[in-house]
């Protein structure tokens, strides 16, 4: 893949002390309204990376799929509205202020060169693998077409890892499971629980317990739950990999946790960005964007 070897020239030793993040006043977008397109940054500062690595940076890339009955989509690639109060699939939860937010944290906060502007792609879409990374959201739902398991297949066979985020409870988990064994039957690729001493929970931030964010919606402060009651066994947060034949993670699904609230929601209380966009979304997002970019 392309754009892998291109990053790692990108990707040197990362800094931060994410205790030193300023309690953001971007991102706060009403709820429940139409969004603008692309020039619309919600107060997210912009920024220019220099023109030698204009091929060679970091774009947050979300996955677009159908669920819940939902077909179609906005059309464009890279376009993008609010995923909340349009109709648009589960896929489009957080849209767009979670992405702007990480993309411009894991420029501040490390010396990755990263795209200001994230991008949404379906899986069918040829350009996917001119990018290493992908994002998915609230899996709880999804159905993949054949073709879809095809290609995700191919993508991350070929070098590109998946991140899955934000779905609670054991039906939910069952869903993802069966649609994840489409891409891979095979028992060698099933689906393995990451223990605290894994890399990717210290390879820049040392994290000493697997974080848990619950959604903004389900925290009402100090002493509040850190989860969400989906049924089942939503309490235990799991953080699982599936690994090639080489050892390689090709993805990692982050269970019983919302750490694209604690991105998209930084900045409506104080109290919750310091509990848990500052001591858990971002290092754990910030770890496993470098843990994939340099394995």
């Amino acid at each position: 893949m392309k754009c892998r070897r291109a990053m790692l020239l990108v990707i040197p030793i990362l800094v931060a002390v994410v205790s030193g993040l300023a309690w953001a006043q971007f991102g706060r977008r009403p709820r429940g309204r139409p969004g603008q397109f692309a020039d619309d940054r919600n107060g997210v500062p912009n920024w220019k990376n220099e023109g030698r690595f204009k091929r060679d940076v970091f774009t947050f890339v979300r996955v677009q799929y159908d669920s819940g009955g939902y077909r179609g989509g906005w059309g464009g690639r890279g376009g993008r509205r609010y995923g909340r109060g349009w109709g648009g699939g589960n896929w489009a939860v957080d849209y767009p202020d979670s992405d702007l937010n990480f993309s411009f944290r894991l420029q501040q906060l490390t010396t990755i060169k990263v795209n200001p502007q994230p991008i949404f792609l379906r899986l069918t879409d040829p350009q996917l693998f001119d990018h290493p990374f992908l994002y998915m959201i609230e899996p709880g739902r999804l159905m993949f077409s054949d073709d879809e398991v095809a290609a995700l297949r191919k993508y991350l066979l070929s070098g590109g890892f998946l991140m899955v985020d934000d779905f609670w409870g054991d039906d939910q988990w069952q869903n993802f499971y069966e649609q994840i064994k489409r891409v891979f039957p095979e028992d060698k690729y099933e689906p393995t629980e990451l223990s605290i001493d894994h890399e990717i929970f210290r390879c820049v931030y040392q994290l000493k317990e697997k974080p848990q964010v619950p959604g903004i919606g389900s925290w009402y402060g100090p002493g509040s739950p850190t989860w969400e009651d989906h049924g089942g066994d939503s309490q235990t947060v799991h953080y699982r990999g599936i690994f090639d034949d080489n050892g390689r993670m090709m993805a990692i699904i982050c269970h019983n946790t919302d750490l694209g609230d604690g991105w998209e929601r930084e900045a409506e209380n104080e109290e919750y960005f310091r509990e848990f966009s500052e001591k858990k979304s971002y290092p754990m997002g910030i770890n496993i964007v470098t843990y994939a970019m340099t394995h």
